[in-house]
């Protein structure tokens, strides 16, 4: 015997599939639609504007460290240095990006450095520039990188991250 519970989800499934035939009747047979089909146009998506800073000007070893307080900035940095011992490595994509970590995440995948129309820089998966999942680059001068993340919990728990590049093996 089937229990009322299930006999009362065949019957909202079976009214569902009836309402659904006659809506889509409605537009095909002349009824409230018309005759006419409605083309259903996707907004266009704005092609990625390239970065200011290259990626293999970031590809390398670096010494990293991170500051929550901007006047901890220096002792940061010289904390990032001394990683050097055990470098950050960002490599070279083979698509152009660059291989690095998203936040909270193991594995390593490439990213794209990414420009925008305010004329900053981000690091993060294809798509529009600021996006969650991205890094904004606050600063870069060829041997320091400081990034965060746009995602406010990313941003609150890994804060400012500090790259200094590791001299080149002797």
């Amino acid at each position: 015997m089937i229990s009322s519970r299930y006999a009362r989800a065949f019957s909202h499934l079976g009214l569902a599939s009836v309402l659904a035939l006659s809506l889509g009747a409605c537009g095909t047979f002349g009824g409230f639609g018309g005759s006419q089909q409605v083309a259903v146009q996707e907004p266009a998506v704005a092609p990625e504007m390239p970065a200011t800073i290259r990626a293999d000007e970031i590809v390398g070893r670096w010494g990293l460290a991170s500051f929550q307080n901007p006047a901890d900035r220096a002792r940061t940095e010289a904390a990032a240095r001394g990683q050097c011992k055990q470098p950050y490595v960002i490599g070279a994509g083979s698509s152009g990006g660059v291989i690095m970590h998203l936040a909270d995440q193991a594995t390593p995948q490439e990213l794209r450095l990414k420009g925008s129309p305010s004329g900053k820089n981000y690091i993060g998966p294809p798509g529009p520039s600021g996006g969650e999942q991205d890094r904004e680059i606050v600063s870069f001068d060829g041997r320091v990188l400081v990034t965060r993340f746009i995602d406010k919990d990313a941003a609150t728990r890994y804060g400012n991250m500090v790259y200094v590049r590791c001299a080149p093996r002797a």
